[in-house]
This record gives structure tokens, C-alpha cells and sequence, in this order.
């Protein structure tokens, strides 16, 4: 494994995996949940930021470009890993979540918390350990907010980032395809932020897949890695058409991991690192095509930088403070120094 790129390339990288997976997020926002036939009848090909429908069952009354749950959590989650220091804030990180959905009720929102982590909350104002409180978290609400381990986190060694992963999934996600799932996203992303580009940052992520398989508790399904793979290849080549059928067809843009993650790395195959290109088939696929498209325009942007991302569609991003997301970028990256430390040469 190559030497860390240099400061400036790491702060790049660090903000086009939060600001990469905002696009995705925002672009997949009003076809969410909806049905590949009721997008185009809605929107026709969405290649740009639109209104939700008046009718939509989460994101109705939301403007053009607004952000969801996905990007709130991400930037949250990094906030609570830069607060806390080495060792993980269960505690912390719990009520936050609480805090969280007590505010977008507030604003009126029905993007609420996903069906693994409200059951783990449950649990846990039950008394339940956060240890054991997650043991039954299998959907993809840990992979869609994990970019800022990937940020904080060095690629190497690959089992300590795996590590960091499992820890900051315990209270919600505890289970092995949940952690292996969150560990391939966040791996990609740590590899980008390197210097790596996203062919090599696939490749890091089913190492980290592997890894992240063997920790949590033991629930059925198909194995992350390998289903990252065989996603891949199944839409290599392929016309982007032919590719969203596959997609939706064999895949599946379900919120179960064992679909959107590999959903979200076909994706990236098929946009070829592109991170606008990501979010716009994204959210064409139907399904879960916020997160999907968080996390493939977050794993691109990563490995692209924020520099290489389009500035008018950042303008037009509502709900995120692009200055927030700086201030938090630098404090995952001044982080993620500490632990590799400085003076490493150029990796990109």
C-alpha cells in the first residue's frame, strides 16, 4: 500500500466523499421508493435536481436538491467520531440519533430513522445493552452515513478501519452483513481519500467486506463481497440502459444490504468513477435511490475530490452547509493525520 497523498489532495478527497454522497442523496431524492415505471412517469429521466410529486410517501413538500436522512446521518456520525475521541460514544451517538428525529419531525419530515436503528433505539430506552441492542440490524443504514470512517480512518491496516467500522455499528448494526457491508463503503472511501483511484478502491473494499464478515452476530444472507463482485461484473461493459435493468432486475435497489451495497458498486462500474454520472443512474433505478446513490457518488467524489465535482450542482444543494461540511472534513482528516502521521508521500 502506497503512502498517503498530500494534505491538500486528503482535504479534496475528504470533501468529495461528503459532498459526492450529498449529490447522490439529493438527486435520488424524489424517486425514492418509487418504481422505476412511476419515475419516468413522473419525472422522465431525471438528470437533474426535481420536486418531489405532492403525493410522494417520504420526500413530498421537499424543494428541488434537498438532502435526506442519508447525508444528515453521515454528517452527524462524523461529528459524534470526531467527538469522540478513540474509543467510540455509544451513548452519545444514540441520543444524537434521537435528537436527530426529533428535529425532522419537528420540520415536518416522514424521512425518519430506517427500520434497523428505530428498533435498536427501542431497545435500547428498554434497557437493553447497545452491545445487544443492534444484533438484529441487517438494512443498509449503517453503509449509507459511513463515509466519514472512511475519511478518519487510514486504508491500512485494513483491521483497524474494520474495526472502527464494527465499533461506530454496535448499538444499531451489530451483525456481519451489516458490518461487512459498511466496511466495503467505507474502505473505498478510505482508499480514495489516499490518492486511490476507484477501480483500486473497489478492490480494498471486498478485502474490507471479507473482513467485516467475520465480526458482529451471524445473520443469513448472501455474502457481501461476493455479491460486490459478481455486481460488478454483471453490468461491465454494458450500455447504461441495459445496465439499470440488471440492476433492478438481479441485483435488487431494496434497503436490505445485501442489494443496495452491491447496487451502489455496480453503479460506480458503470458511471466509471464519474460521481454526477453515479447519482444520475442512481436515481433512475427505483427503489432505495437516495442511499444507493449517497453511496456510490460518495465512494466516486472520494476517489475524484471535490475539485473534480460539478460546482453549479453543489450550489444548488439544499439543507447542507457547505462550510459545516468543511469545518467537519478537516477535523476527520487533521484525525486520520494523527494516526498515520504527516509528511507521507504523494499516494495519487
Amino acid at each position: 500500500m502506497a503512502g498517503e497523498a498530500s494534505d491538500r489532495t486528503i482535504g479534496d478527497r475528504a470533501m468529495g466523499a461528503l459532498v459526492g454522497g450529498a449529490l447522490g442523496d439529493a438527486l435520488g431524492m424524489p424517486t425514492q421508493l418509487l418504481s422505476p415505471v412511476r419515475i419516468a412517469e413522473l419525472y422522465g429521466h431525471v438528470e437533474d435536481f426535481v420536486a418531489p410529486a405532492a403525493d410522494h410517501p417520504v420526500s413530498k413538500g421537499l424543494p428541488a436538491g434537498a438532502i435526506t436522512d442519508d447525508t444528515e446521518q453521515a454528517l452527524l456520525l462524523g461529528r459524534i467520531l470526531v467527538e469522540s475521541g478513540d474509543r467510540f460514544d455509544h451513548a452519545r451517538w444514540v441520543n444524537a440519533l434521537l435528537n436527530w428525529e426529533r428535529d425532522v419531525k419537528a420540520r415536518g419530515s416522514y424521512d425518519l430513522l430506517g427500520p434497523s436503528t428505530k428498533r435498536a433505539i427501542d431497545a435500547i430506552n428498554s434497557g437493553v445493552p447497545a452491545e445487544e441492542a443492534g444484533r438484529g440490524g441487517d438494512t443498509n443504514g449503517a453503509a449509507m452515513r459511513i463515509a466519514p470512517v472512511g475519511i478518519m480512518m487510514p486504508p491500512e491496516p485494513l483491521g483497524a478501519l474494520v474495526a472502527k467500522v464494527a465499533e461506530t455499528c454496535r448499538a444499531t448494526h451489530n451483525t456481519s452483513i451489516a458490518i461487512a457491508s459498511a466496511s466495503a463503503v467505507a474502505a473505498a472511501v478510505s482508499l480514495g481519500v489516499s490518492g486511490g483511484d476507484w477501480r483500486a478502491a473497489c478492490g480494498h473494499a471486498v478485502a474490507a467486506a471479507r473482513l467485516g464478515a467475520t465480526l458482529g452476530h451471524w445473520v443469513t444472507g448472501g455474502d457481501i463481497a461476493a455479491r460486490i463482485v459478481w455486481a460488478q461484473e454483471l453490468v461491465r461493459g454494458k450500455a447504461e440502459k441495459e445496465a439499470i435493468k440488471l440492476i433492478v432486475d438481479l441485483i435488487g435497489t431494496g434497503v436490505a444490504s445485501q442489494e443496495s451495497v452491491p447496487a451502489a458498486f455496480a453503479v460506480l462500474e458503470v458511471a466509471q468513477g464519474d460521481a454526477w454520472r453515479a447519482a444520475v443512474i442512481a436515481a433512475n433505478l427505483g427503489g432505495d435511490t437516495d442511499t444507493i446513490g449517497a453511496i456510490a457518488a460518495g465512494m466516486a467524489g472520494a476517489c475524484a475530490g471535490l475539485s473534480k465535482l460539478p460546482r453549479d450542482r453543489i450550489a444548488e444543494l439544499k439543507g447542507i452547509e457547505i462550510a459545516e461540511v468543511r469545518a467537519l472534513a478537516a477535523d476527520l482528516v487533521a484525525a486520520r493525520t494523527a494516526k498515520t502521521g504527516a509528511g507521507e508521500e504523494d499516494a495519487a
